[in-house]
């Protein structure tokens, strides 16, 4: 691991992005492109027909690319726009246990999946990795037609720290950026000024620190303000701080005339992110819900 970290850190640096000096930041660099290069290796086998386009770039920024998955005759397809999680600071577009299963359910039925990495803490605060997804989606539907797609029929979906970076985004849209859902899988952050109140884990005073005005800057339920497109808010019914977060932002959803349907589920964390596109009933009800906002056939 050592050996592979080191080496990592070498091409950073012949790239120019790193600077061989600064030991923490080095460090932390490494890190990342130790992950990333673990994610890379995830490869999934690829239904028959489809193709990829890996690491087209939104940015400038070496962690600003996404992967494009593409399913055999796209042609005015719906795409469906990942955004992976890791607690704001680690994770990967190519990740197994992201895009593995759904893949092999999606792409069969004419789905274009598009997965995105970006910048992460402690480079690039909340608000910074929620302009990246905005960024990304913004770049994904400019090019959509070029890959079969129809820039219009897009559906955001996100778990964990993804699932909160794809609902600060959804809840307040911005310029021309529009989409047909929003798919939220076990974020536990829609409701920030709340969370930080309670007890919770340390990696969210990494990203939400101790000021109450970042907190409500940085929470979906605060950024709601008025109808959205339509939400799919999935959570594990073993994290009850889940859940309660989804009842409370459900609410809000409805009181601004939104729609918003809740799916809790006797699954953990992960598996609500690995096991959704696996054949069974979290999968058709997920299904039913992009059929009916007119992402599926």
């Amino acid at each position: 691991m050592k050996r592979r970290a080191a080496t990592s850190l070498a091409v950073l640096a012949l790239l120019g992005t790193v600077d061989t000096q600064a030991g923490p930041l080095r460090e932390r660099l490494a890190e990342r492109a130790e992950q990333r290069r673990a994610g890379a290796e995830a490869e999934v086998r690829l239904p028959a027909g489809s193709s990829v386009q890996r690491n087209i770039a939104y940015g400038e920024h070496v962690d600003q690319r996404m992967d494009v998955y593409i399913p055999d005759g796209a042609r005015d397809a719906s795409v469906l726009f990942l955004v992976h999680g890791g607690g704001w600071r680690r994770g990967d577009k190519a990740h197994g246990g992201l895009i593995g299963n759904k893949l092999a359910h999606w792409l069969p039925a004419g789905v274009i999946v598009v997965s995105v990495n970006y910048r992460m803490l402690p480079d690039a605060d909340v608000p910074t990795q929620r302009d990246d997804v905005a960024a990304a989606l913004a770049k994904a539907q400019s090019l959509a037609p070029t890959w079969g797609g129809d820039p219009s029929r897009f559906v955001l979906m996100g778990h964990s720290a993804g699932a909160h970076l794809v609902a600060l985004l959804a809840a307040a849209p911005r310029g021309d950026l529009r989409w047909l859902g929003s798919v939220l899988l076990d974020s536990g952050a829609l409701d920030v000024e709340r969370l930080m109140k309670e007890r919770h884990a340390g990696l969210f005073d990494d990203a939400f620190g101790k000021d109450p005005a970042f907190w409500r800057a940085t929470s979906p339920l605060h950024q709601l303000a008025a109808p959205t497109a339509p939400w799919l808010a999935v959570c594990s019914s073993r994290r009850r701080q889940a859940c309660d977060q989804v009842k409370v932002f459900a609410q809000r959803v409805r009181e601004t005339g939104g729609r918003i349907d809740e799916l809790p589920l006797d699954l953990s964390h992960g598996d609500i992110n690995e096991q959704l596109g696996l054949p069974g009933d979290y999968t058709r009800q997920v299904d039913a819900f992009l059929r009916d906002i007119g992402a599926l056939k």
